[in-house]
């Protein structure tokens, strides 16, 4: 099983980088928002992107895998696997309120 620990967490900036701190994403129905990237890090094998609805404080933030797509571009999608969302979701909280 992959470990989704602090300790193995690597703080990166991929997106960011090739980005800038504000993304546009589209949902399903074609509406497009912008988000902004509060944190990146790869654990486990995999990277994540931690976003939030830009103009929305409130907003809870959205996290996201990062994959190479075609050409090698950078895609951020969905975490359809819910054991590796909670995984994940837990890390980011243990990350933001450590104890």
């Amino acid at each position: 099983m992959p470990e989704f620990s602090a300790s193995h967490v690597v703080w990166t900036s991929r997106v960011k980088d090739a980005f800038g701190s504000v993304v546009e994403l589209e949902d399903e129905e074609g509406r497009v928002s912008d988000y902004s990237i509060e944190s990146e890090f790869d654990v486990a094998g995999s990277s994540y992107a931690v976003l939030r609805a830009e103009g929305d404080g409130n907003a809870e933030p959205e996290i996201f895998k990062i994959i190479s797509g075609q050409n090698g571009a950078l895609e951020l999608v969905t975490i359809d696997d819910d054991d590796e969302w909670e995984n994940v979701s837990e890390l980011y909280d243990e990350l933001t309120f450590p104890e």
